[in-house]
């Protein structure tokens, strides 16, 4: 299926100069979130995954489904203050500002296999957070995962070292 039927453009959101890729056609119709949950979880059903790490907000819609898939825990990384239980936090950058992001103490254990999944690579800023804060819990980050790729942002350098996949790519 060709998901990126699924994508629209909205220009200049959240702010003038950039064009947001709205993934909301793709969550409404059952075919194309069927379509995508499957191709997510081929890119990672022959790794070994204890948990899996999903991004506020957007992270949230296909994390859940592949930790169920994997018969893996799912974790929550949200924005500062928004978490109850004791925390450790790491700063990132966005393409259009900076932001700080936050994790349970409790949710990776030392050696844990974990898997990072967001709807978006953009600039690589979010993600290679989560890395850093799956890293400080001790964990090991198998791979990081995404819906779509912004190729001309050059994300994936940041994450270097890591095993990256996308399944649409711009």
């Amino acid at each position: 299926m060709d998901l990126k039927k699924y994508v629209r453009d909205i220009p200049d959101f959240p702010e003038e100069g950039i064009s947001f890729k709205d993934i909301t056609p793709l969550l409404q119709d059952a075919n194309a979130l069927a379509s995508a949950a499957d191709a997510l979880f081929e890119l990672i059903k022959n790794k070994k995954v204890d948990k899996v790490v999903g991004m506020e907000s957007r992270g949230f819609f296909f994390a859940p489904l592949l930790a169920t898939r994997l018969k893996a825990g799912f974790v929550l990384v949200r924005k500062r203050g928004k978490l109850p239980h004791q925390i450790i936090s790491e700063p990132y950058a966005l393409e259009y500002g900076t932001d700080v992001l936050e994790i349970h103490v409790d949710s990776i254990l030392k050696g844990e296999k974990v898997l990072i999944h967001d709807d978006v690579l953009a600039t690589g800023g979010t993600a290679k957070a989560v890395c850093k804060l799956i890293e400080k819990l001790g964990g090991e980050v198998v791979q990081c995962n995404f819906l779509l790729e912004l190729k001309f942002l050059k994300g994936r350098d940041k994450l270097s070292g890591y095993g990256v996949e996308a399944l649409i790519q711009y």
